[in-house]
């Protein structure tokens, strides 16, 4: 069980109440508690019918007639992008800018909600002209420009389920995404722009339709970095060129709720990615109630900005989908934080006037490496909230996060929430929390969370145990695409009974004497790196396709910068270990890793093993080269086939 945060938040007493202005201005009602413990269900179906346009209004609220498959007002009508553009039009805010988008290169746009609706308009008009259909599968593999978020909004406009595919993701991992998903066309870009240089995507997409066996019928390509691509005819289209000729009136009409609006694939303990699927309305339900309650939303003067990539979870909701229904103004941003200068971000916060800041620990962290007179040299007045999202926030980053980007008095919230659970479900709601350091603190109100032992008995405070989600909620993962089996085995099995379905996350988790829930990190073979998902057979499975290697075992070990690292030991094939040096091999494999799942993955260290720590049944002891990746004394290696083997391999890496 880990417990890396437990420690440190002992350190760390102070707790920060709600400022007295901000709770007598906070959207969120003092009784929103009471009224969701009253009626559970209720309280999702007003929620609903408050925060959403219906096309047809739902009578049933939840069918969980055939557990773990829920249904959530399925038999009302909705439309997604509607929701998120449409309707504030007709309300009379489609002057009010939905995008403010920087270019890491300099470009720059300001989008009105008028301006964004008629531009998903005409590509869902464009979509349409190209066959896709309602139910259709569109990958879209793009950086932060404003076309990502008018393509995900003219797919959900029409109906279809979009595909998004991290733009760092190799050739090899798009190809098992778009063929697992069936996917009927690809949106892409020809590059787009980070650390100072284009970094090429269409190539990626050829690479991934080159065997020639895939359903994907034509290439979508947005005009981005101007950079050579390969052109297939017939195939490959121009964004600007097809988009030019369609009409910008399209009426959208209503889907049942649970019509499919996404598929997004997140890393599994298996190795195999697992297509995460979402549906329309509990999905747009939550996400717009927890973008408006956890970020206390003023949507007529905030300016918010997630830093979140749109091709994970968080760029999803808090980037497209909630931002959006609430009729939020919103900064979109391209590059990274650090170019052309190591206080990017704090200049768009000071251009944009932001009030609402939403970011990984990974780069709060990274912000307090280089050191607080950058953040200085910028006004960060403006900042109102600070949120926290992608993995537990120790508590030194927290208060240096309130102190140094809050000026001592923002207040943050520290969300938990995964791909799978669509939405936030544990943050403190700012307007009301007396905030805790380090603590994700309390369930979002109409959320069940439990804490349980390995035997399914609730956990007291303070012992750590592991997080269940004990009822169902709106934005929850209906299935994982075409694998029903796997889902019930992945989420479901671990603590379900026939009488009682309960989701387990994944993750360790402790209540503290106050009752409040601090995250302690995953628990099983899936390693977080700078937020983002990533499996060790994964990667393992990427290591070993390298013909000089035998045998790979990878843990995540802590990193100061990223949370965790990748770390693996690799054992080189007999017959080529005369090839390389250890060194030589190490950055081979490396490279190999980044080409085959994306840079993201790319390993922190190789290390060139003889052997690797087995018991006598043959598993690899992963724990033990944990304990050699982060610098700890090795643990009992009693049940080792050969005790032996850790104490040369911690011999070798010394």
């Amino acid at each position: 069980m880990p417990t890396n945060s437990i420690d440190s938040l002992l350190r760390e007493t102070r707790r920060f109440a709600p400022a007295e202005d901000f709770s007598s201005n906070s959207v969120t009602p003092p009784d929103i508690y009471d009224r969701a413990a009253e009626d559970r269900v209720g309280f999702w179906a007003d929620t609903a019918r408050e925060l959403l346009h219906w096309h047809s209004p739902f009578t049933e609220t939840l069918d969980w007639s055939n557990p773990p498959f829920a249904k959530w007002f399925a038999d009302g009508s909705i439309n997604v992008a509607y929701n998120c553009l449409d309707r504030h039009v007709i309300a009379g805010n489609g002057d009010r800018v939905a995008l403010y988008w920087e270019g890491e290169n300099g470009d720059t746009a300001r989008i009105t909600y008028a301006e964004l609706t008629g531009e998903v308009k005409k590509a869902a008009n464009l979509l349409t002209s190209l066959g896709v259909q309602q139910g259709d599968r569109v990958a879209i593999y793009l950086p932060v420009i404003p076309e990502a978020v008018i393509a995900m909004l003219a797919v959900a406009r029409i109906g279809a389920v979009h595909s998004v595919v991290f733009g760092g993701f190799s050739s090899e991992s798009l190809r098992s995404r778009i063929d697992d998903a069936s996917a009927k066309l690809v949106i892409t870009a020809d590059g787009g722009w980070r650390k100072g240089k284009v970094f090429p995507l269409k190539a990626a997409v050829d690479g991934a339709l080159a065997n020639g066996t895939s359903t994907v019928e034509h290439v979508l390509v947005v005009q981005r970095g101007h950079n050579d691509v390969e052109w297939t005819e017939g195939r490959d289209l121009w964004w600007h060129d097809e988009i030019v000729a369609m009409d910008a009136d399209h009426e959208a009409q209503g889907f049942e709720a649970e019509n499919p609006l996404f598929i997004l694939y997140t890393s599994g303990t298996t190795g195999k990615p697992k297509g995460i699927l979402h549906t329309s309305g509990g999905y747009l339900t939550q996400v717009a109630f927890t973008h408006k309650h956890v970020f206390d939303l003023h949507p007529e003067t905030d300016v918010y900005w997630c830093t979140a990539d749109v091709g994970w979870i968080t760029g999803h909701s808090y980037v497209v989908y909630g931002p959006l229904a609430n009729g939020a103004t919103q900064v979109l941003y391209e590059g990274t934080p650090d170019t052309p200068h190591q206080g990017r971000w704090w200049e768009i916060v000071q251009k944009y006037g932001v009030t609402i800041f939403y970011t990984a620990p990974t780069a709060i962290r990274s912000f307090m490496k280089i050191g607080r007179q950058i953040p200085q040299q910028f006004d960060l007045s403006s900042l109102r909230l600070l949120g926290s999202v992608g993995e537990p926030i120790n508590p030194e980053a927290w208060i240096w996060y309130r102190d140094i980007i809050g000026g001592g008095e923002t207040p943050i919230v520290d969300t938990w929430w995964q791909t799978e659970t669509g939405a936030i479900m544990i943050s403190a709601l700012p307007g009301l929390t007396t905030l805790k350091p380090g603590s994700a603190q309390v369930p979002i109100p109409g959320i069940k969370i439990d804490i349980l032992g390995e035997d399914g008995t609730r956990v007291d405070p303070p012992h750590g145990g592991l997080l269940v989600v004990s009822e169902p909620w709106p934005s929850m993962l209906r299935g994982i695409w075409n694998d029903p089996d796997r889902f019930i085995e992945t989420y479901w099995s671990k603590f379900s009974t026939p009488e009682k379905y309960k989701y387990f996350a994944g993750d360790g988790a402790h209540v503290d004497t106050d009752g409040d829930i601090v995250l302690l990190g995953r628990v099983d073979d899936v390693m977080n790196v700078s937020g983002h998902r990533l499996s060790t057979q994964e990667i393992e499975s990427a290591l070993v396709s390298h013909p000089i290697v035998a045998e790979a075992a990878v843990v995540g070990a802590e990193d100061e910068a990223t949370g965790q690292a990748v770390v693996a030991f690799v054992i080189i094939k007999s017959n080529q270990q005369d090839a390389q040096t250890a060194t030589e091999a190490s950055a081979l494999l490396r490279q190999h890793v980044s080409e085959q799942i994306g840079a993201i993955a790319r390993p922190r260290q190789v290390f060139i093993v003889a052997e690797l720590p087995k018991t006598r049944s043959g598993k690899i002891m992963r724990r033990l080269l944990q304990d050699v990746a982060e610098g700890r004394e090795i643990g009992d290696t009693t049940t080792l086939a050969d005790t032996s083997v850790m104490q040369i391999i911690s011999d070798k890496l010394k």
